[in-house]
């Protein structure tokens, strides 16, 4: 970034003033009354060393604004003494916006070595804001060649790490053609095309710059960096950069806070045990914030005015003008639901993409535009966030767990309320899965992988099933239940999605295979292997307990429906490792789940059937014979367990329970053959008890025989009052019981 100076004078910077700059002289002398002296007069004497490094603070900052000459470190003390003065107290609490003035300038205008300058900058760490008019200021210096071409570039990362903590953007704006104009520096190159990220608006496209861009990529191959800066172009101006680019997300650029990282994290940590009072002044809020810059100082929109009086001012003098077509309406000033609509046309997003998350309005606005820049911007925020913030993809991140869930938790709130997952949330737990302990952060990992967008299978089997499923057998019942639940949300989140896309026009304009009927069928159908696969093997590490059960079927409850809930041209039956625990289960709970889901399967499938034989329209898809094979087997099966007592002769299913009666003779049960009709299942002889106490009181000696004819008709009903209405459907849809007559055959079977 060095350039040719015209003259031998030298070029002092240009002085750009703001109305509310305060003077650093004013704010020494006492002119102007510090917020953070005046809450320390009513701090007890404990706190009196906070005096004496404001004081050793100010005298820093007098002796680099009175710096006129080259000055070396070495040998002296006076320098030393200051620059030591301004590294500690930035790192303990911060430096107040005063302060950036004085440093930034004698950091940039050469007066001192090197070795001073990086320390300087290195110790740039804001305890509230950054004044602008500062930023401006120091920019300047970069048209004259006082600092070299190091110093330059740590100023261009300071400048990125730093830029959310900026008070306003108006006039960084109207300094974008001159931070482009240093493009043709390679070194500097990524830095500005990150700068350039952050600070483009549509207005900023122009022909020319795409021209420029791409005439750089030409020299310098495909850079993620200038990559980075046409896709924001292409989005804004789609008809000007014509060339195709990459469409998955990556890191298009790299860190550029490491030098400031650690202060920023100590700042934080130290002004969260202030108190109360000192919070709000030192932090520029007044809610307790974290030591992440990442996402807690951008989930607060910044106000256009440190002054909230000459906001309010400006407002009403300004509202005609804040509702004309020909400016922007500030996001700040966005309070309502009516000024949202309003405005909606000429409505500009912050430059702090994480203060959407929280912001309802906001994410109105998302759902009604079509802008894909802001879902550019917001995904490549988040996915730097996630990916440098992650407790255990980043060494030393442990100690900061409860912020990092609760920014998960931020962002699961976030898709829950726009109905759609992020895809720098996919990359992200693609990434961090293999890597995963199944424990740090588990609900919210597990309520992110819920809402995973459509993806092709051979990506989801390798970077999110394999790692899934290593952890789902190597960990707890409560673990294995999460997960199913996770993937059942996964599930239903993916069919709301075709059912919402199902008649749009956007439909048939697909941006991959992955998101045609075809396509979500095989991905779904995967899914449900997956899940079946998983539970068949969770159920026999477990001894079939019934909590996993439950969630099992409860998956299940989604798969049966999918035909006529979602209309979607799928259905697939439990593994025979699912369906006869459920069968055979101990609990009535299950298998009234089972009854439910089994009514389903058959009302999907008969409406199927019926589909294709009305012909009136050709279906591009249509069920295999083996799953109507497999449903049939499964309904022999119960059927001749809970009504006809035959499942040991009749069940077909290879896996069934069809046995010789030597073999059954020889487990010495007396009456094997009713062992799991209704009266003597398992799960449903506490109901027969009760029954036969209401009905006989005096009997005591509980004869489950009596339990027929009109009594079996009787039973049924006594068992449906207690609320298995899925054992009523199963048997009202599935049991032939035209007549009284074969009902009381049926009934009288012999129990």
């Amino acid at each position: 970034m060095q350039r040719r100076q015209s003259s031998k004078t030298p070029k002092q910077p240009l002085q750009i003033h703001h109305k509310n700059q305060t003077d650093l002289s004013a704010w020494r002398k006492g002119g102007r009354i510090d917020p953070e002296k005046s809450v320390q007069n009513h701090q007890s004497p404990t706190n009196q060393k906070s005096d004496s490094k404001q004081d050793s603070l100010e005298q820093a900052l007098s002796y680099f604004e009175k710096v006129q000459d080259h000055v070396s470190l070495k040998k002296n003390n006076v320098l030393q003494k200051h620059l030591i003065t301004v590294e500690s107290i930035a790192l303990q609490r911060g430096l107040p916006p005063e302060g950036f003035d004085v440093l930034l300038n004698v950091a940039l205008s050469g007066k001192l070595a090197d070795t001073v300058n990086t320390r300087l900058l290195k110790s740039l760490v804001p305890a509230s804001v950054i004044p602008e008019t500062s930023v401006v200021s120091s920019v300047s210096w970069l048209c004259v060649s006082k600092c070299s071409g190091n110093i330059q570039l740590l100023f261009l990362r300071w400048l990125i790490t730093m830029f959310d903590f900026i008070d306003h953007k108006e006039q960084l704006h109207a300094l974008y053609g001159f931070f482009f104009s240093f493009l043709q520096d390679e070194k500097m190159c990524p830095y500005v095309c990150h700068l350039l990220y952050l600070l483009t608006r549509k207005e900023s496209v122009k022909p020319f710059r795409i021209r420029r861009l791409l005439d750089l990529q030409a020299k310098m191959g495909m850079q993620s960096h200038l990559q980075a800066l046409l896709s924001l172009y292409k989005l804004f101006c789609p008809e000007l950069v014509t060339i195709t680019l990459p469409g998955k997300m990556k890191t298009y650029f790299k860190n550029s806070e490491g030098p400031w990282k650690a202060a920023i994290n100590a700042v934080r940590r130290r002004n969260q045990e202030n108190s109360p009072v000192l919070q709000p002044l030192f932090l520029g809020t007044a809610q307790p914030q974290s030591r992440k810059r990442k996402w807690n100082t951008q989930l607060i929109i910044p106000a256009s005015s440190t002054n909230k009086n000459n906001l309010e001012e400006d407002r009403e003098k300004n509202r005609v003008d804040l509702y004309s077509m020909n400016e922007s309406f500030p996001v700040e000033q966005l309070q309502t639901f009516s000024q949202l609509l309003q405005n909606i046309h000429h409505l500009e997003f912050p430059s702090q993409m994480g203060s959407v998350l929280t912001n309802p309005l906001l994410l109105h606005y998302m759902n009604c535009t079509k802008d894909e820049s802001i879902y550019l911007r917001l995904y490549y925020w988040m996915g730097q966030t996630l990916q440098e913030e992650c407790t255990w993809c980043v060494a030393d991140n442990n100690q900061y767990e409860e912020e990092f869930k609760d920014f998960l938790e931020t962002v699961y709130k976030t898709e829950c309320f726009l109905q759609e997952g992020f895809s720098s949330c996919e990359e992200f737990l693609y990434k961090s899965l293999p890597l995963w302990d199944g424990f740090c952060c588990r609900s919210q990992i597990l309520r992110l992988v819920s809402w995973i967008p459509l993806s092709s299978f051979s990506e989801m089997k390798s970077h999110l099933y394999d790692p899934l499923a290593q952890l789902f057998f190597t960990s707890s019942l409560y673990f294995k239940c999460s997960v199913l639940e996770s993937l059942k949300e996964l599930l239903q989140n993916w069919l709301n999605w075709h059912v919402i896309h199902l008649d749009s026009e956007s439909d048939s304009q697909v941006h991959s295979l992955n998101t045609t009927l075809s396509g979500l069928v095989n991905v779904v159908a995967e899914l449900i292997h997956f899940v079946g696969w998983i539970s068949t093997v969770a159920l026999r590490l477990e001894n079939n307990p019934t909590f996993l059960l439950y969630f099992i079927l409860d998956f299940y409850e989604t798969v049966c429906d999918m035909y006529l809930r979602y209309n979607l041209p799928l259905l697939i039956m439990p593994p025979a490792g699912v369906f006869y625990p459920a069968l055979l289960s101990m609990d009535s709970v299950s298998l009234n789940q089972l009854c439910y889901i089994m009514y389903r399967y058959r009302t999907n499938l008969v409406a199927a059937k019926e589909n294709e034989l009305s012909k009136t329209k050709i279906l591009q898809f249509k069920f295999s014979s083996q799953t109507y094979q497999e449903y049939n087997q499964y309904i022999i099966a119960m059927v001749g367990c809970l009504w006809t007592s035959s499942a040991f002769q009749k069940d077909i299913h290879p896996q069934g329970l069809r046995m010789d009666d030597e073999l059954l003779k020889k487990t010495t049960v007396q009456e094997f053959k009713t062992s799991f009709n209704i009266v003597y299942h398992p799960a449903m002889m506490g109901y027969a008890v009760l029954f036969l106490q209401q009905a006989w009181p005096d009997d005591t000696t509980f004869n489950f025989s009596l339990i027929k004819g009109k009594k079996w008709n009787w039973y049924l009903e006594y068992l449906y009052a207690q609320g298995l209405k899925g054992l009523k459907v199963f048997i009202e849809s599935s049991i032939n019981r035209v007549s009284q007559a074969s009902h009381s055959k049926a009934g009288n079977v012999q129990v």
